[in-house]
């Protein structure tokens, strides 16, 4: 086992982090690199929980637009999580790693019920556990569901995979001039409404003293950097707030 920072982590990632290049659905390229980072990972000795959204296929808040009444938009955004997730199940157990598929809607054919004790047993296991279909309740997103799983895990630290490399004061990608934190406090992120996550997911990391981690998981092995020790991305915890 390699020097590492933290031994369980529960790693967020969006769904739209898997269409890549592409409008909409699964870009192979990008799923194959998620799961080669992953394993990357795996190898150093961590216990890795995962948490991936569905908003590459269907998003429960825009079903409204569509005349689908909430509730219903939001259980259709937690079989869109499934789908991502028995696609990142197969990329991971394509390269060797051992995976285990727990969803929170009772579908026994395609995936174990999430049990608390069984989840944390096939992580001490050396098994990557893939927690889908959110929390199995509309009105709580995947950012919720994720801290929810870390919190009930036992994880060390949710670390949330973006595009960017960390939390900006305003979004780079249209502001040249915006700051990055290197840390920054909940209360500032929920002061500042920088949509780190959502709010039931804030408030429930700073009940838990559960950090976050918010880091460019595109760049290649920033993934191990981070676990190994390197200041990669922005970390929000009870810290007080740090520009760079």
């Amino acid at each position: 086992m390699a020097n590492l920072k933290y031994k369980r982590i529960l790693l967020k990632l969006s769904g739209e982090s898997l269409m890549g290049q592409r409008g909409f659905g699964i870009d192979p390229e990008m799923l194959n690199f998620y799961a080669y980072e992953i394993k990357k990972a795996h190898d150093l000795g961590v216990q890795i929980g995962i948490v991936i959204g569905g908003g590459n296929i269907f998003r429960g808040l825009n079903a409204e637009k569509s005349g689908i009444d909430r509730v219903t938009g939001d259980m259709m955004g937690m079989l869109a999580t499934m789908i991502n997730s028995l696609a990142l199940q197969n990329a991971c157990e394509k390269i060797g790693l051992y995976t285990r598929l727990m969803s929170a809607i009772k579908m026994e054919e395609i995936a174990e019920p999430f049990i608390r004790r069984r989840a944390i047993r096939h992580l001490e296991k050396g098994r990557v556990v893939i927690f889908g279909a959110g929390t199995g309740h509309p009105y709580f997103s995947t950012d919720t569901a994720a801290t929810l799983r870390a919190v009930e895990i036992e994880a060390e630290v949710i670390l949330k995979g973006t595009r960017v490399d960390g939390v900006y004061n305003s979004d780079p990608e249209k502001n040249p001039e915006a700051s990055r934190y290197e840390s920054i406090s909940y209360l500032e992120v929920l002061t500042n409404n920088l949509r780190v996550m959502d709010l039931t997911s804030i408030s429930l990391c700073q009940e838990n003293s559960l950090p976050i981690i918010v880091f460019n998981m595109n760049e290649k092995d920033n993934l191990v950097r981070l676990l190994t020790g390197e200041n990669i991305g922005t970390i929000v915890s009870d810290a007080t707030i740090n520009k760079k």
